[in-house]
């Protein structure tokens, strides 16, 4: 940790506690904050919002979360047209089964009290290696790049077939991805320095929150690193297990571990993903402005008339035979996934043209590219979105919806 970070961490920690016996600090969430314009404004189609990973240039830095509901091998290749990037989840619906769209209709049809059953008994077909092949070899033949989630203890297993079928970005991801971890049966997990160096295409992993967490996991070669535990729309892991900590915190924290780890080296700096707690434009202007390099978002987009939901949405962690995290939603379907990342928008919530309103948000920043967003000041803002909306919160219109 740095000097400085470490003195403003205990300094913070010196001052606040719980109880006599627990000091403790102060987060933020994206509801609590605020973007402060300054004197210069910048014409919104002047703004870049390009990002790069790997050597692999985004035109939208949006990522489609590796959720069922989210990601088939259709809007991989969509998303990818549009310049984001889709990530398929390697242990879900797509590699248990070749045709699919009977067992959508089995969990989208289901009442809420038997959802979880029915889920647990769906994701209980083991997985088909062929079909990890197959589906990352689908995903190519659309012309964009192929990404794909893995956990950790199938890392190396699924991992190295989807790389021979032609995967171009691996994503390792748990609910928490820490750089050692215990196993019951003595048995070592992944070496995440040994696995990057092996695999022999990018790696991006997850979940953290933490600075030096953060920092360890760039020290093993990781290309990105994945930000937030518990935010998602269908995530229920804050109230299962009681952890998390709200994201404009923990991306500012791991941004700060990303300046650290740029000052101490020179090659590139692993990216910055906020994951989850995103529902609005607003919520993604403020995540960059928090310090993160992209976004991943899965809620937002499956609401899109492509998506393989159906108009639901279900946590990743959902099916777990023996504690699910995570719930099913209905969050409608809306447009197309086109409108959603670039419009035009025919609403006024900022669920709709995701790119144009992160352009038009660093024009009234005067920030040209997202770097330079991150440099914006933000504030603590507690009554942001109350402030003056006493008319839409009654009416039930625009900011009041929720």
């Amino acid at each position: 940790m740095s000097k400085t970070v470490e003195m403003a961490t205990s300094k913070l920690a010196a001052e606040l506690y719980i109880g006599r016996g627990k000091p403790t600090r102060r987060a933020y969430g994206f509801d609590e904050v605020a973007l402060v314009p300054g004197s210069d404004t910048i014409d919104p189609e002047l703004c870049d919002i390009s990002v790069e990973l790997a050597g692999h240039k985004l035109e939208v830095p949006v990522f489609a979360s590796a959720m069922d509901s989210v990601v088939d091998v259709r809007i991989a290749g969509l998303l990818g047209k549009l310049g984001g990037l889709a990530v398929l989840n390697l242990q879900g619906i797509q590699t248990r089964y070749d045709d699919t769209s009977a067992i959508y209709g089995d969990i989208t049809s289901c009442d809420k009290n038997s959802f979880v059953e029915v889920m647990q008994k769906v994701y209980s077909t083991p997985i088909k290696e062929n079909l990890i092949a197959k589906r990352v070899e689908e995903i190519k033949k659309q012309g964009v790049l192929a990404a794909a989630s893995v956990t950790p203890n199938q890392a190396e297993r699924y991992g190295a077939i989807a790389v021979e079928a032609g995967l171009d970005i691996l994503f390792v991801q748990s609910t928490v991805t820490g750089l050692e971890h215990r196993g019951a049966g003595g048995t070592a997990g992944l070496n995440l320095s040994k696995f990057c160096s092996a695999i022999k295409v990018p790696v991006v992993v997850g979940n953290c929150v933490a600075y030096n967490t953060a920092l360890e996991l760039m020290d093993t070669g990781v290309a990105g690193i994945l930000v937030g535990v518990g935010p998602g729309a269908a995530c229920t892991s804050r109230g299962v297990l009681g952890i998390g900590v709200p994201m404009a915190t923990a991306i500012a924290d791991c941004s700060g571990a990303a300046k650290t780890f740029a000052n101490r080296h020179s090659k590139p700096v692993p990216l910055i993903i906020a994951d989850g707690g995103m529902v609005t434009s607003g919520d993604i202007c403020k995540a960059i402005a928090c310090g993160a390099d992209a976004v991943m978002i899965g809620s937002p987009l499956a609401k899109a008339k492509e998506a393989p939901g159906r108009g639901f949405h279900w946590g990743m962690a959902t099916p777990s035979p023996v504690l699910p995290r995570g719930t099913r939603i209905q969050v409608g379907t809306t447009v197309s996934l086109e409108q959603i990342i670039k419009g035009p928008a025919h609403v006024d919530d900022g669920t709709q043209n995701i790119a144009g309103a992160l352009q038009t948000s660093m024009g009234t920043l005067g920030a040209g590219t997202l770097k330079e967003m991150q440099e914006v000041e933000v504030v603590i803002a507690p009554s942001i979105l109350t402030e003056g909306k006493v008319y839409q919160s009654a009416q039930k219109l625009g900011m009041g919806r929720a």
